[in-house]
């Protein structure tokens, strides 16, 4: 899209007596109301095949009928069009569809305001004084109520029958209810095919993690036509792994490698962190699980009095620990660290905002 250059600006300052913002929000209604108006008669001429100035052209048995006034709600406030028509009545305008009197974009603000955490009252208040259109809460209600069933249909959609790596995981965040800021969780299922394209499976909103929670969500992957994946890649979720077990008993488990390291360190003063993290790569860097353990021992007889409980959460977690010394660098890099941060959260705000507000239909 081309836009004005320098001197075309300063040609419309210059014969125009602009006094305030006021005034070029003005003039700017003046022309966005002319571009509509003559989109409007280029879709007609489109329609009936001949110009308005070249009626010798015509090679239709339809004509044009004069005009339908109309009043549009737009960013720059109400705007007065006239909306051609052809004697037929066949005419259907596509720059600004029939019955369609709001062109500000209005409803997708309002959707991803609502995504954004925001109260209905709080979303009326914010449109009322962005853009001077009276909206009420029981308007913004009904816009957000609307995506309701696109948000069902994206939830129950069928699947792929088989997935390499399917990332489990949990984002926090804080929303409003009943006037109070309270922390939930959405858990995200994140699925990699075996062609490597990604896509979000589903998003849960749950109050508690236990075993019963986590079958419901993987037998709904599988009522959605999931058969089969091979390696489930997930953090210390309570009740993940009975549950996976459960429901697909041939994957493998891995347990996040990040997450890990992570729970380990924050049992390891300031002084010795960085010694500790260096000697701690030999393990989880090692050839093979044989080295690993090697390593872990190695470890446990350097660090093991003063620091127990670092070593003793990778001996406890060694069976969900170890799949990853099964495979190639290149695997390894994939379920080295679940998603939240690396993986899912940038997939997650790629999501239109109307997919992602699920705790309405969810909770």
């Amino acid at each position: 899209m081309s836009t004005l250059t320098k001197e075309q600006v300063k040609a419309i300052v210059q014969g125009n007596n602009f006094q305030s913002v006021s005034d070029v929000s003005a003039y700017l209604k003046d022309i966005f109301r002319d571009v509509i108006q003559e989109l409007l008669e280029a879709e007609l001429e489109v329609n009936l095949g001949y110009s308005k100035e070249e009626p010798n052209k015509k090679n239709t048995d339809n004509s044009r009928n004069g005009y339908t006034p109309k009043t549009l709600k737009s960013e720059f406030g109400e705007v007065e069009i006239q909306v051609p028509r052809d004697r037929k009545g066949e005419f259907q305008p596509k720059i600004v569809p029939k019955y369609q009197r709001n062109v500000t974009g209005i409803e997708d603000k309002v959707i991803s305001l609502y995504a954004s955490g925001m109260s209905t009252r709080d979303i009326s208040k914010q449109v009322e004084e962005l853009y001077g259109i009276d909206f009420s809460a029981e308007m913004v209600s009904r816009i957000t109520d609307r995506i309701v069933p696109e948000i069902k249909e994206w939830q129950q959609r069928p699947l792929e029958s088989i997935y390499s790596f399917v990332f489990l995981d949990a984002i926090h965040y804080k929303v409003r209810d009943d006037g109070r800021i309270v922390n939930r969780a959405a858990y995200v299922v994140l699925g990699v095919t075996v062609d490597g394209s990604k896509d979000v499976l589903g998003i849960w909103i749950g109050d508690n993690e236990s075993s019963k929670f986590w079958l419901g969500v993987l037998n709904d992957l599988k009522n959605r036509g999931v058969k089969d994946v091979l390696i489930f890649c997930v953090d210390g979720l309570t009740g993940l792994r009975d549950a996976i077990n459960a429901a697909y008993p041939k994957a493998e488990v891995q347990r996040c490698i990040i997450h890990q390291l992570r729970n380990s360190f924050k049992y390891v003063s300031y002084k010795d962190a960085k010694e500790f993290s260096s000697d701690f790569k030999e393990v989880y860097q090692a050839i093979n699980e044989d080295v690993a353990l090697e390593k872990l021992y190695e470890l446990k007889e350097k660090w093991g009095k003063e620091y127990p409980f670092a070593i003793r959460s990778w001996e406890n977690n060694w069976d969900v620990l170890s799949p990853f010394y099964k495979f190639s660098e290149e695997v390894r890099k994939i379920i080295y660290t679940t998603y939240t941060e690396k993986i899912i959260m940038p997939i997650f705000y790629e999501i239109p905002a109307n997919k992602r507000i699920t705790e309405k239909i969810s909770a």
